[in-house]
């Protein structure tokens, strides 16, 4: 999960178990992701880098039992939620602009859901809502593509997040030549043990009945590529749809990674959005 914010500290308290880093003109703490430097990260560190910077501050941050942040990672999106709130007031942040990729982009929905006033503005990428449709797949896609990867010698990534189109593929490559760009203080993998239980929570979340979205009343930007298998790209249609103050942003020839392959529109439209 990306948060962008106005008048952030120099100095800030830090949860004891939330690891944090800072560099550049934007200030980065760790990384929310499925798979430590992949989801988020690929937005701070591929796309943003793309662009001079966010007009404001951005933080990345490791959620529990992730990256460099200790403790046991949870297995509902609703926990999750709980400690990106924490996260978020023990920075003293009065409130933040809020980017969720996949499974953060769940843990985002209920941010805004339960604590509607740390929010102003939501941007939703390669994510769905609860119950949406082939969301309770993803487990058994992620198996299934991580074997194919194990299988043809190639990163799991290749298959999940791009499409098997000359241009998927050639996008794939480039986004997973930018990840390998930081050479130092490189987030952490993720443990099996908690990858599982994100994958759980996942699960979870598309055997949810739908939530009533209507509450979230800030604006809500939602971008993903048009052949996203692992969370449908219809799920994206109708979450834009089911928010008041919604726009969808689809990416053609793209899949659950469109904004890494569109990095640079994508980087541009968000901007403009947040600058509104």
């Amino acid at each position: 999960m990306t948060l962008s914010v106005r008048d952030l500290p120099v100095a800030f308290p830090m949860p004891d178990d939330v690891a944090g880093r800072r560099g550049g003109e934007c200030l980065v703490v760790g990384v929310l992701a499925v798979d430590g430097e992949v989801g988020p990260a690929g937005v701070a560190v591929a796309a943003v880098r793309s662009a001079e910077c966010w007009t404001d501050s951005v933080i990345t941050f490791d959620n529990r039992g992730v990256g460099a942040s200790t403790g046991t990672t949870p297995r509902t999106i609703q926990a999750m939620a709980k400690d990106a709130v924490t996260f978020i007031r023990a920075l003293g942040l009065e409130y933040v602009d809020l980017h969720g990729f996949s499974m953060c982009g769940m843990v985002a929905q209920v941010i805004a859901q339960t604590e509607p006033q740390l929010v102003r503005k939501l941007i939703l990428t390669g994510t769905g809502p609860a119950g949406g449709e082939g969301i309770k797949n993803v487990s058994r896609l992620s198996h299934f593509d991580t074997v194919r990867g194990l299988l043809t010698l190639q990163d799991p990534m290749q298959f999940l997040f791009f499409t098997r189109t000359v241009g998927g593929r050639r996008a794939g490559k480039e986004f997973l030549a930018r990840l390998k760009e930081r050479t130092h203080d490189r987030g952490k993998a993720i443990s099996l043990t908690s990858y599982g239980a994100q994958l759980k929570a996942i699960h979870r979340w598309g055997l949810e009945q739908p939530h009533d979205l209507s509450v979230i009343h800030q604006p809500v930007l939602v971008a993903n590529g048009e052949s996203d298998r692992m969370v449908p790209s219809q799920n994206s249609a109708d979450l834009a749809r089911r928010v008041p103050n919604g726009e969808l942003v689809i990416y053609p020839d793209a899949g659950h990674g469109g904004i890494f392959q569109f990095h640079r529109q994508f980087v541009q439209t968000a901007l403009e959005f947040l600058e509104r």
